[in-house]
């Protein structure tokens, strides 16, 4: 009988062990999960009973709630809204929050483990329940240049500090009005939001970090990184020049821009392909290269990899088999290569930065309610992803390309830039996308700076990077150089 009391005895402690492990695993390790939830829907209704933590760009909120009359208490509202959209998302009274309002839900809420001991405050001194405010890595004068530069362009522009990593602008176009999805009036927020899914531009998504297209020629200097940090390669490597080149196992030719040759001679070097943007000499140099070695390189810099700023950004993708054809093809960003204008930006700011890449990053600081630091972001390496010589030679072939080759729109007086546009195909009707993605000054990089236009910038397939993307770098480099 003792034994079976025994055997009782161990399987209730162990079941009581069980539960209480359980329990304080929700509790203590899993609450911030659990609060960012979507479908935590008792969270988000009780973020109203508190005044939420204000969005800063350089100590300014560009989000706060502010005193309602009525059952919320709150109302959420938004500064510049169009201008910040991408990046504070929005918190609406019959749905899931989005940006920033999502990514630190539980900060701005005050619900967070950080706050655990600010709430246990606010209890004990009656004191009423005030959310975490989030400074921002923006810079308004980089954000406004931006906003401003890319015009009624379809597309985004990203602003990186190549040495941290920092986020200084983050721009998506076309926008949208966050403060029509916050009140306080549930057929007005579905009206409002109904109309912005059906809208052709698609203003809710976030083209920065959620919009993946073809590289085109941006993707070529991923390439000739592959190839100097091969040791088989240096720039003044040669390649045939023909006016056409004939895909292996296949009937389809690539063509260089124009339909010339690379510059003139029977041969071509690297470092007039990448100057002149020419896609043969890369398909020629990709074949070589193998796409084993494109793809490790790709890697490096962060394709086929889940990152979050913390806003969630999507991969980009470097296929994991191709042909040799389609190798050739992924040489110049074309086949099933995708990136976003983050990722670009990254790889421009890892050169820029001596081939170190930094971890990209929104947020600077979490604030207490008495703006007391509760959390400070500090710059993380994300790898090594290229040697400082390699770096160097890569950063004065883009310098060229500005100077005196395909990227020539986004030079500045006095200033060296170093640049790479991109003119990419989309199938044999649709739009080119075009890009443009390089850092300033060259001689001591401060900016790092990525340009998507959509849709061919509404030119159709007549418009081209150097046209249209270069231009809006030039400017918005130019404004944060003087400001």
């Amino acid at each position: 009988m003792n034994r079976e009391l025994k055997r009782v005895s161990v399987v209730v402690m162990l079941m009581f062990v069980a539960l209480l492990s359980s329990t304080s695993i929700v509790q203590a390790f899993q609450s911030d999960n659990l609060s960012a939830d979507a479908r935590n829907t008792r969270t988000l209704l009780d973020s109203y009973s508190v005044e939420r933590g204000a969005i800063l760009v350089n100590g300014d909120p560009i989000a706060q709630s502010m005193p309602a009359d009525d059952d919320y208490k709150f109302l959420r509202t938004y500064s510049n809204g169009p201008l910040y959209a991408p990046i504070t998302g929005f918190i609406p009274i019959n749905g899931a929050p989005t940006g920033l309002e999502h990514a630190l839900n539980g900060e701005l809420t005050g619900t967070s483990n950080a706050q655990f001991f600010d709430k246990i405050s606010a209890i004990v001194t009656g004191v009423d329940p005030k959310g975490a405010a989030v400074e921002t890595t923006i810079d308004p004068v980089a954000q406004q240049a931006a906003w401003d530069a890319l015009g009624d362009k379809t597309g985004s522009v990203v602003v990186l500090e190549p040495k941290t990593g920092r986020v200084l602008a983050m721009v998506s176009k076309p926008s949208f009005d966050p403060n029509l999805l916050t009140v306080h009036n549930n057929t007005d927020v579905t009206n409002s939001y109904q109309a912005l899914l059906a809208d052709a531009g698609d203003p809710l998504i976030n083209r920065a970090v959620n919009s993946l297209n073809p590289p085109g020629s941006v993707f070529k200097i991923v390439v000739v990184a592959a190839a100097l940090e091969s040791g088989k390669f240096t720039p003044d490597s040669e390649f045939p020049n023909p006016t056409s080149f004939q895909l292996p196992g296949s009937s389809s030719l690539v063509t260089n821009s124009g339909g010339g040759t690379c510059g003139g001679g029977d041969t071509v070097t690297i470092a007039t392909a990448l100057r002149l943007s020419c896609n043969i000499p890369m398909a020629e140099l990709g074949l070589q290269l193998g796409d084993d070695a494109i793809r490790a390189q790709a890697e490096k810099f962060g394709f086929n990899e889940s990152s979050s700023i913390p806003l969630d950004v999507t991969q980009s993708k470097y296929p994991a088999v191709l042909d040799d054809a389609q190798t050739a093809l992924s040489a110049f960003g074309q086949t099933d290569v995708r990136a976003t204008p983050l990722q670009m930006a990254v790889v421009s700011a890892a050169i820029a930065n001596e081939g170190v890449a930094m971890k990209p990053n929104l947020v600077d600081e979490i604030l207490a309610p008495d703006l007391s630091p509760l959390q400070t972001f500090e710059p993380e390496v994300l790898r090594r992803v290229m040697s400082v010589e390699t770096a160097a030679t890569l950063s004065t072939m883009m310098v060229n390309g500005v100077q005196d080759g395909a990227a020539s729109n986004a030079r500045i007086d006095g200033v060296k830039v170093a640049g790479k546009t991109g003119t990419a195909e989309n199938g044999s009707t649709e739009p080119y996308t075009l890009w443009f993605t390089g850092f300033a000054p060259a001689d001591d990089p401060q900016y790092a700076i990525t340009v998507l236009v959509e849709d061919g910038g509404g030119m159709g397939q007549t418009g081209f990077g150097n046209l249209l993307a270069a231009p809006v770098a030039q400017q918005v480099l130019e404004a944060v150089l003087n400001k």
